[in-house]
Parts: structure tokens; C-alpha cells; sequence
């Protein structure tokens, strides 16, 4: 079980306010919420990748023949970046409205949102670099 799930088991068994007493979740409610802030890091982050992808595998891998070798970087990078970004959606989106405001969770956040940034950032760069190590060495 990983450190979030649980923080969240014991968040969860140690809560002792009655129901009534939550604080309500509403427009006004100025508490960070986890899940939403690692959804626009997801978004931006997805944004920036696919930038990454175009500009810096497509054109680096891009050549005068025929090859097939931008496609498969291409779908590879695809294949690659989805599931990684559902993990950590699906990760965040299963805590409760209470769990989701919770400060302890933010070196979690800032864990996961490192972890996602140098996915994005990274792996257009490094498997540019795989491809045309790959080029080279069948050329």
C-alpha cells in the first residue's frame, strides 16, 4: 500500500467529527483540494508533452526517406504518456472531500507532481535520444 492510500485509511479511521460538523464544500472554500490541483497539473502537463513530442521527436526523427521510425516514436509516446496520467488522476480522484483538503497530504502532491512533470518533460527527450542512437546504428 502506497503512502497516500495510507494516509487516507488513517485519515479515515481517526476522523472522530460527526458528520454534521464538515465543513461543507462550496465556490467560497478557500482550502487547497488535492484532486483538483493535480488535474490542471495533468492538463498542462499533457499540453506541454504533446508540444514536446511534435516539436523535438517528430523533428528530430523526421527524414528524407520513407521511415517508419517518427510513427513508432510517436505511438510509443502515446502508449507511454496516457496510462501514466490516468495512475495519477485515478490516485488523486479517490480521496473524500475530506482527505482531498487534508495539508499532510502535501509532500504527496509535491511527490507526485515532480514525478509528473519529469515524465512529461523527460520521456519526449529520452526516447528522441533511444530513436536516433537506434537510426545510427542501423544506418
Amino acid at each position: 500500500m502506497d503512502q497516500l492510500s495510507q494516509h487516507s485509511a488513517a485519515l479515515a479511521r481517526s476522523s472522530k467529527l460527526p458528520r454534521s460538523t464538515a465543513l461543507p464544500h462550496d465556490a467560497s472554500d478557500t482550502r487547497v483540494d488535492w484532486r483538483r490541483r493535480m488535474s490542471d497539473h495533468i492538463a498542462y502537463a499533457l499540453l506541454i508533452y504533446t508540444a514536446l513530442q511534435i516539436f523535438v521527436t517528430m523533428g528530430a526523427l523526421k527524414s528524407d526517406g520513407g521511415s517508419l521510425l517518427p510513427y513508432l516514436a510517436l505511438v510509443i509516446l502515446v502508449v507511454a504518456i496516457i496510462p501514466a496520467c490516468r495512475n495519477f488522476e485515478a490516485r488523486w480522484n479517490r480521496l473524500s472531500d475530506e482527505q482531498a483538503h487534508d495539508p499532510a497530504l502535501a509532500p504527496d502532491y509535491r511527490r507526485d507532481r515532480l514525478a509528473l512533470w519529469l515524465l512529461a518533460i523527460g520521456m519526449p527527450f529520452a526516447l528522441t535520444a533511444l530513436f536516433k542512437g537506434l537510426s545510427l546504428l542501423f544506418t
